[in-house]
């Protein structure tokens, strides 16, 4: 699902809602998570999942195409872990695809 699928579907799930203001709404709350992903805050969203920053160190990798050494900065990569509840969603919906 894109940003503008997920729009298109919260607008039409909440037709008191102007398309315009949903777009807002989403726009905000994916601005907020990356905010706090850039201050290495962690933003839990209850049964859903949580998101976090991890750090890889520096390293010297390998040019796949000549094998020459090539030095990797360190760097921060986001992180996304799944909550109970969405994992326990997945599993139950894959239960029930293999019964068929």
């Amino acid at each position: 699902m894109t940003k503008s699928e997920l729009i298109a579907r919260l607008a039409e799930r909440n037709p008191h809602l102007y398309q315009r203001d949903v777009e807002r709404i989403v726009s905000c709350i994916f601005d907020e998570i990356a905010a706090a992903l850039a201050r290495g805050d962690r933003v839990e969203l209850r049964g859903f999942g949580a998101f976090s920053v991890k750090h890889r160190d520096a390293r010297t990798g390998r040019n796949p195409r000549t094998g020459a050494a090539v030095d990797v900065d360190e760097k921060a990569v986001p992180y996304f872990k799944t909550g109970k509840q969405l994992r326990e969603l997945l599993n139950d919906e894959d239960d029930l695809d293999a019964a068929e």
